[in-house]
């Protein structure tokens, strides 16, 4: 827990066998009271890994439901956990897990109710063996992200996040992509709602085990935020609003002394 608040941490996963067991061992088990796996019909041995280093809390889908509907199982079993921060994490080593009690902290403090680990905050991107033409890519459509939605983000595509309870709750995850574009799908119905996201300085790391996609699917998500950033625009000047932005109001998050609930 931090500051009376129980902290989740998810991994959607799949064919993480090769990178699982660093990812798992530097989690702050201290501060998580849970951790939820979600298998997405790995081949590899995934899920027995999982089992012997000790992970207690396994989903496995027996088909493939994509990075998507992997998120979307996430989610909703961390909030059936009775999580009040959720933190999703990449079990492929990519991003340090050192950061989730930085990232639980701000929530769980009421300052912010959604923070992102951000590659692009003091260069770690392009340090940690980024693909020059994705940094290319990250950067010119976070721009044109910042300028259809109005926020100052250095980024939209990390995959390192963490959001209180209560803004898993007032968005329509069903309502989005199960794809790869669900991360930048997500975002925006944060920001529409009016939610405040903060941003940490993250470190990452590019190297063999670690999942990726190919150019021709970065390019596929590319068009894909392209379209959300569209879809946005048009909610927000009330045009037309998609049906994932219906319903989701933001709400200030209590700045009081944190709740005594126990895991």
């Amino acid at each position: 827990m931090v500051d009376g608040k129980k902290v989740v941490v998810v991994l959607p996963a799949y064919n993480a066998e090769r990178t699982l067991e660093r990812t798992y061992a530097e989690i702050p088990h201290h501060i998580v009271d849970d951790v939820i796996l979600v298998d997405d019909a790995s081949s590899d041995q995934t899920v027995e890994l999982a089992r012997q280093i000790g992970i207690r809390h396994i989903i496995v889908h027996e088909q493939n439901r994509g990075y998507g509907g992997n998120q979307k199982t996430c989610y909703l079993h961390a909030l059936e956990a009775g999580a009040d921060i959720v933190v999703m994490l990449h079990p492929d080593y990519q991003y340090t897990p050192q950061l989730i009690l930085p990232m639980a902290s701000i929530i769980a403090a009421g300052i912010y109710p959604v923070v992102l680990g951000s590659r692009i905050l003091g260069n770690g991107a392009r340090k940690g063996g980024m693909p020059l033409y994705k940094y290319i890519a990250n950067r010119m459509l976070t721009f044109v992200q910042n300028l259809v939605t109005g926020a100052k983000l250095s980024e939209y595509h990390t995959g390192y996040r963490a959001f209180s309870a209560e803004v898993l709750r007032s968005i329509r995850l069903d309502a989005n992509s199960d794809d790869f574009v669900f991360d930048n799908e997500m975002l925006s119905q944060i920001l529409l709602a009016g939610y405040e996201v903060a941003e940490v300085t993250c470190p990452t790391r590019y190297f063999d085990e670690a999942s990726s996609i190919n150019f021709w699917r970065s390019v596929r998500y590319g068009v894909g935020v392209l379209r959300v950033c569209f879809q946005h625009l048009l909610a927000r000047l009330g045009v037309y609003v998609h049906p994932r932005y219906r319903g989701a109001k933001a709400k200030p998050l209590a700045r009081s002394s944190a709740n005594s609930s126990s895991s």
